[in-house]
């Protein structure tokens, strides 16, 4: 009877985890959405070639001045579904992974904590990429009217089924890099802060927690967002070559572009992940 009730109470706990996470982000996705669109913008600009880039807040003011501020919330339905469904199952499995490892090796160490990040931020995205695939093609689509549902059929009825797990490698490992940087340097530098300054438990430590957790992984994961960005847009985009893989698009892209172009639209990138 009393595994039972403790049967009962893990699952209780898994699914107020998740539910609390993933309405957490979903939140954090709403207010930040303008952000990802002016990202993935600033990623496709001048695809293919070298040249001047226009920084984030000219092309902002050239959206709302040829498409109206509504084309700040391209792809919000997509990106809203996408953020319950990765959120909840990111930072869910995350925690399980980490009691898991401990249980196994004794410890729960930096590298544990590494390893657990980027399993649970992989398997989340390899079960959402769908809905990201939707959300980046109705944000380069200032014309279109159609919703997701329409977006979604076009898609599978033009390039078939598979096209929505187009660019799944590199969104599984920048997943997996996000949230293992995240996560790991999100635990680290409180219990630094902790240790360090006078800083004690509550909203200060983890705002300046999580500030030090955005940056670094906007740092470590910006190219791996650009490629999977490319890679996903690719029947979408008539400037670019056809990228064979995320390997051959980086280096499309570094050949053409130059490294640089690897960090394209990392600047609201960082903001996004330092606010969500």
């Amino acid at each position: 009877m009393e595994s039972g009730g403790k049967q009962r109470s893990d699952v209780s706990y898994a699914l107020y985890h998740f539910s609390t996470s993933g309405a957490a982000v979903a939140v954090a996705t709403a207010v930040t959405h303008p952000l990802d669109v002016l990202k993935v913008r600033l990623q496709m600009q001048l695809a293919g070639q070298r040249g001047n880039l226009v920084g984030m807040g000219e092309l902002s003011a050239q959206i709302i001045k040829s498409e109206g501020p509504r084309a700040l919330y391209l792809g919000l339905g997509p990106a809203l579904t996408r953020s319950v469904l990765y959120g909840g199952l990111r930072l869910g499995l995350y925690e399980p992974c980490k009691y898991i490892c401990d249980y196994m090796f004794g410890s729960t160490n930096f590298l544990v904590k590494v390893a657990s990040g980027a399993f649970s931020g992989a398997i989340a995205t390899s079960l959402t990429n769908p809905t990201e695939v939707l959300k980046v093609r109705l944000q380069m689509n200032s014309n279109a009217r159609r919703g997701p549902i329409r977006e979604m059929h076009k898609i599978v009825s033009k390039e078939g089924i598979r096209a929505l797990w187009k660019g799944v490698g590199p969104a599984m490992a920048r997943a997996g890099c996000l949230t293992a940087s995240q996560m790991a340097t999100y635990d680290e530098s409180k219990e630094a802060l902790l240790k360090w300054t006078p800083l004690e438990e509550g909203f200060h430590l983890h705002l300046i927690s999580s500030c030090i957790a955005g940056t670094v992984g906007s740092l470590v994961t910006a190219p791996m967002d650009m490629i999977k960005t490319r890679l996903m847009l690719q029947q979408e985009s008539r400037s670019v070559r056809s990228y064979r893989n995320g390997f051959h698009c980086a280096y499309q892209v570094v050949f053409t572009e130059g490294f640089r172009a690897l960090y394209k639209g990392d600047r609201p990138k960082s903001y996004v992940q330092k606010l969500a």
